[in-house]
């Protein structure tokens, strides 16, 4: 597989999304409103880590644009919690992109304590030789919740997956105390 040409799209998919999603909160602020829109981040998924989900998942180099939905990938953060639900009703509102698949791990944490809600879609990407659709996830979460799930990752990384009980289960109980933080955030933000 030629790697470089593989991945043109999903870097053309993830500076596309990032100039019109940032173009909404600078729409908000043009027009003096709060933004429900901290602030957003893209990558595309690394040749090396698409290589190890390969073998740990057994896929086909083939099927790879349709067996992993998140090669190009954009996280939106937020202040509040609430502020995710009403970025996600401005996504379904957009005509540029079809959304195919939303899960809610805000309301609905992971076992591990992960919240985040996650969207994916598919984008059509505007290449010389013609229009090619491209599966995108964009992440809504808080900064709080960002911060928890990057430390997070980061421990499970440098772990090699296998974190033990004793660590997974403070982890949890951070991603609540986190949660909780977000909450009372969000109920300050209510008595103005």
């Amino acid at each position: 597989m030629n790697w470089d040409t593989f991945f043109v799209p999903y870097q053309q998919t993830v500076k596309e999304l990032k100039i019109k999603l940032r173009g909404l909160r600078a729409q908000y602020e043009m027009d003096g409103e709060d933004s429900p829109i901290e602030f957003v981040t893209g990558r595309v998924k690394s040749k090396a880590s698409i290589e190890e989900k390969i073998i740990r998942r057994h896929l086909k180099e083939e099927r790879l644009a349709l067996d992993l939905q998140d090669i190009a990938g954009l996280r939106i953060m937020t202040k509040y919690v609430e502020d995710i639900y009403q970025v996600v009703d401005i996504l379904r509102q957009r005509t540029d992109f079809k959304i195919l698949e939303e899960r809610d791990y805000v309301t609905n944490a992971k076992p591990s304590g992960y919240r985040s809600y996650h969207i994916v879609i598919e984008y059509p990407v505007q290449m010389y030789n013609g229009e090619k659709t491209i599966l995108a996830e964009i992440q809504v979460r808080t900064m709080a919740m960002n911060f928890w799930a990057t430390v997070e990752h980061d421990l499970r990384y440098k772990h090699g997956e296998e974190l033990s009980d004793d660590i997974a289960q403070r982890l949890t109980g951070l991603s609540e105390m986190t949660f909780a933080l977000d909450q009372e955030l969000s109920e300050i933000r209510s008595l103005e």
